[in-house]
């Protein structure tokens, strides 16, 4: 048995070699391929840069909305993943192979 299950493994393994690689190059446009490339900028600019954001009311306000969103969705997501009639039918697969 655990042959079958090695020599399984190792076909699943060689076929998956045997896969096309996604076309990584067609996620780039040709704008972005052609485009120059970015300026490097003193770390001290960037730094100052950062430093002068400032989080407004606006800002707490849109992330209290997306956290209240983010709240409902999660509550909603609770809860059993599997039906009662499914849980009772795994159990009895599993009390029979015991």
């Amino acid at each position: 048995m655990l042959r079958l299950i090695n020599s399984l493994a190792l076909a699943a393994t060689l076929l998956a070699g045997c896969s096309d690689f996604p076309e990584l190059d067609a996620a780039i446009t040709s704008a972005a391929r052609n485009a120059d490339y970015p300026n490097l900028l003193p770390i001290d600019q960037l730094i100052a840069d950062a430093q002068q954001v400032q989080i407004s009311p606006e800002t707490v306000t849109n992330l209290e909305g997306r956290i209240s969103h983010l709240n409902a969705r999660a509550a909603r997501l609770r809860g059993p993943v599997i039906d009662g009639a499914s849980r009772a039918r795994m159990r009895a697969a599993i009390a029979r192979h015991r």
